[in-house]
Parts: C-alpha cells; sequence; structure tokens
C-alpha cells in the first residue's frame, strides 16, 4: 500500500494534536491543582470557528477577518482553556482583590472572556500553552496561538472555561500563520 501526504497529513496534524494535549495537561500547574480544560476540533466545526471570526469583523476589526482566513487553513484547532474563577488561597492580592474572599465574593462580569480570575491560573493556561506549541514545533507541525479563537469557541459553547486560547495546526511548506497580511 502506498500513501501519500494529502493523505495522512491530517491525521498526523491530529495525533499531534492529542500530544499536544497531553503535554499542556501534564505541565506544572499551581499547587498542583488542574482546572484546565482542552479540545481538539476539526473539520466542520474548525470551519464555523473561522466563519465566526470572518463574521466578527464587521464589528471587531480586520484582524478578525485575517485571523479566520488564517483558521480556514488549518487542519485542525487545539482549544486550551482554565476556570480561572477558583482562588488558590493564597491571598496573593494580583488580581486585584485584597483577598481571594474578597476575590470569591466580587460581581462577575462577562466580555470576550468572564472574570475576575485568579492571576496563578492564568499562568497555568500560560505554561500548559507554551508546553503544548513547544511539541508542536519539535514535531515541525505549524501554529500560532490565537485568542480570537478562544472567544469563538466559548461564544459557540464548544468549551466552558472563563479564558481560552486556541492554535491552530497544519502541515504546510510555510506557516499559514504569520507572515499575514
Amino acid at each position: 500500500m502506498i500513501e501519500k501526504e494529502e493523505d495522512f497529513r491530517h491525521e498526523a496534524v491530529r495525533i499531534s494534536a492529542h500530544l499536544m494535549a497531553i503535554s499542556a495537561r501534564t505541565a506544572p500547574k499551581s499547587k498542583g491543582i488542574d482546572d484546565l480544560e482542552i479540545i481538539y476540533i476539526s473539520g466542520e466545526d474548525k470551519d464555523r470557528i473561522a466563519d465566526k471570526m470572518i463574521e466578527l469583523a464587521k464589528d471587531k476589526g480586520e484582524g478578525w477577518k485575517r485571523d479566520g482566513e488564517s483558521v480556514k487553513k488549518a487542519e485542525g484547532i487545539l482549544v486550551v482553556g482554565v476556570k480561572g474563577d477558583k482562588p488558590l488561597g493564597l491571598n496573593c492580592s494580583a488580581c486585584g482583590f485584597k483577598d481571594c474572599k474578597e476575590f470569591e465574593s466580587a460581581s462577575k462580569f462577562r466580555g470576550d472572556y468572564e472574570g475576575p480570575n485568579c492571576v496563578f491560573k492564568i499562568l497555568d493556561l500560560g505554561i500548559a500553552l507554551g508546553s503544548a506549541v513547544k511539541l508542536a514545533s519539535v514535531m515541525n507541525v505549524d501554529n500560532r496561538i490565537m485568542y480570537r479563537i478562544g472567544v469563538v469557541a466559548k461564544m459557540l459553547k464548544m468549551i466552558d472555561s472563563t479564558v481560552v486560547l486556541g492554535v491552530p495546526l497544519a502541515c504546510t511548506g510555510k506557516n499559514p500563520f504569520f507572515d499575514r497580511k
């Protein structure tokens, strides 16, 4: 049996995304508490995200269209979020509140994300994403962390975390997620 690249590229990206998810999951977490949510999106659901990003460009600006067009070129998307509304009990005030008790009793608000969020949970998200994209780089999978993907995945109720980011993935001759005009 002979397999051509176009026959296995999608599967290779999917496997890479699954390995990236493991890398994100096993990344160190503050106090060892894991509040990450990780999903892989491909096919029609990936295209729904791209189309919604392009649609939002009318109100939110051309960057949304540019990123939506980039997502259309992706084989799939790794989406990583964190439930940052749970404080760790450190009373550090980095979130802007006097202590974790004040943080917990603060009014919740919603914009692109929900807040307030514990700064250590946001750090956990960043470390997890860094671990995931480092692995993608080692595997030579094109990627880029994108804020807008996370916003739309949350908007479309694909994920429930308070803060979400997405990583489009592709295997092409030139990374479609950089040098975008």
